[in-house]
């Protein structure tokens, strides 16, 4: 048979030993102290302070970082878009012009005179008829093959065949009264810079002028800046976006 393992040793505490006097009150632990407040006014105000302009410059920075980004397209936009194109377009308003067709219609009372004057050829044969006896004399008569001379009388009302060949001056001034309709197309064309808005179109010229120059000036990418240098590609490209 084997034998039993020893019995091991009791490892209990032994009981405290009674004692007539009582036990020692335990000591009061010391007020936790608050992390920002130590009683005191400037640390603590320069702590918060300290706190907000950080995170103010933090913001700043990031928000000039994303603008810096999108600065080219800033300034193209308003180079490019806003004042250059004021500019341009107060130069094309005075070099333009207003073309139109103007329609016209109504009446114009005419009285006035008008001379005429000019040279009327005549020539024409024609019948006239005597208004009195006419007496013509050494007509010549032929009987018989010769010529006798006479004085014949032509009687009131005797019509002879003439010819005519003439010139007839005419001087003569006649009036004119008429109402004349007028119905025209009349086509216009009014150069600006010829109006009196030539000169508040320069005005404005000359106010937008030194701002498009101004504009014009700074380089228009980021590979034009010092910031695209072989040693800071990587800020180069993010700038660029990619």
């Amino acid at each position: 048979m084997e034998n039993p393992p020893p019995a091991e040793p009791d490892a209990s505490p032994p009981p405290p030993e009674l004692s007539s006097q009582a036990p020692a009150p335990a000591p009061t632990p010391a007020p936790a102290r608050p992390a920002l407040w130590q009683g005191k006014i400037l640390p603590v105000f320069w702590t918060v302070a300290s706190v907000i302009s950080l995170s103010i410059n933090i913001i700043l920075i990031v928000v000039l970082l994303l603008l810096a980004r999108q600065l080219f397209a800033i300034k193209g936009v308003v180079s490019a878009q806003l004042v250059g194109g004021l500019h341009q377009n107060f130069v094309k308003m005075d070099q333009a012009h207003i073309k139109t067709t103007i329609n016209v219609k109504d009446t114009i009372q005419v009285n006035d005179t008008i001379p005429v004057v000019f040279d009327l050829p005549l020539n024409t044969v024609t019948t006239v008829k005597l208004t009195e006896d006419t007496r013509l004399s050494k007509a010549a008569v032929f009987l018989n093959g010769s010529m006798v001379p006479l004085d014949i009388i032509l009687r009131k009302g005797t019509t002879l065949p003439i010819k005519l060949e003439m010139t007839i001056p005419v001087s003569q001034t006649i009036p004119v009264v008429l109402t004349v309709p007028i119905d025209l197309q009349v086509p216009v064309d009014i150069p600006l810079d010829q109006t009196e808005l030539h000169e508040p179109f320069i005005g404005l010229q000359n106010v937008v002028a030194p701002f498009d120059k101004l504009l014009a000036a700074p380089p228009n990418s980021w590979d034009e800046t010092p910031v695209c240098r072989p040693g800071l590609v990587w800020l180069c490209n993010w700038l660029k976006g990619k």
